[in-house]
């Protein structure tokens, strides 16, 4: 309540639909824009003082870090916290959907920030240095996960349900990739009904390697990959974490 009490308010300007967050017991907004050094900074507002300070949390901790700095940061950090054991499921959930948007503010505003570049003639490539770059979660190297190589690599798909299959179906045909590796983490998340196999698949890891990525920043590599699996967000798919590589880069390690 402390750092509740110490955010400083919104405008009303920016307490719009967009800015909301949906899925909170309290009504939330949070505003995003880059700074001179481009930069994230975060704004928000609440109107309970308890789900203030939460957002204040975030504020605070993403405020001035670059883009692929907040899309990288897991919501495990809530347990390793003692979040989650403070909160009831319901603000817990609300918290990481706070996360959830913020970093896909973030995105929006690198993909804006690449578009305006281009624009200008003076279009930069955002190298992809990390080796995952997400906006909800982390892989579990202990999780199921399905592989597929057009050199015949052994395939387990018994941790997938229909979604998963979908999803690995969708990328193989229009991907062609040399590795796909397609892990559903949704049991993972707290708030989320999701279990592995299930019809409540709702976050999924990618691995993809392949040839379409020459020549892409990791931008469009995610923003290409997003525009495949457009159907399945539509329809209850609420977040991927995605490692997309080149044969050559993967060779290059």
């Amino acid at each position: 309540m402390f750092y509740g009490k110490n955010l400083n308010p919104l405008d009303t300007q920016f307490k719009t639909k967009e800015n909301k967050v949906e899925g909170c017991v309290s009504q939330v907004w949070v505003r995003a824009y880059l700074d001179k050094d481009k930069n994230v900074v975060y704004q928000a507002d609440s109107d309970s003082v308890l789900t203030k300070g939460l957002a204040a949390l975030l504020v605070n901790g993403l405020s001035g870090r670059p883009v692929q700095e907040v899309l990288r940061v897991s919501p495990d950090f809530a347990v390793l916290l003692g979040l989650q054991q403070s909160l009831t499921p319901s603000r817990n959930n609300g918290f990481l959907n706070m996360l959830k948007l913020m970093q896909r503010k973030a995105l929006e505003l690198l993909i804006e920030a690449e578009k305006g570049s281009e624009s200008s003639g003076n279009g930069q490539i955002v190298n992809d240095n990390s080796e995952n770059t997400s906006l909800d979660s982390k892989v579990d190297e202990n999780s199921g996960v399905v592989a597929s190589s057009q050199n015949g690599s052994e395939e387990n798909s018994s941790g997938l349900g229909s979604r998963g299959m979908r999803i690995k179906e969708k990328l193989e045909r229009e991907l062609s990739p040399i590795e796909l590796e397609v892990e559903d983490v949704s049991y993972q998340h707290a708030g989320h009904a999701g279990v592995r196999g299930s019809d409540g698949e709702t976050h999924f890891n990618l691995r993809i390697v392949s040839k379409e990525f020459e020549g892409k920043s990791l931008v469009k590599r995610h923003r290409l990959v997003y525009s495949l699996l457009d159907e399945e967000l539509q329809s209850g798919l609420h977040a991927l974490s995605i490692v997309a590589k080149t044969p050559s880069e993967v060779e290059a390690k």
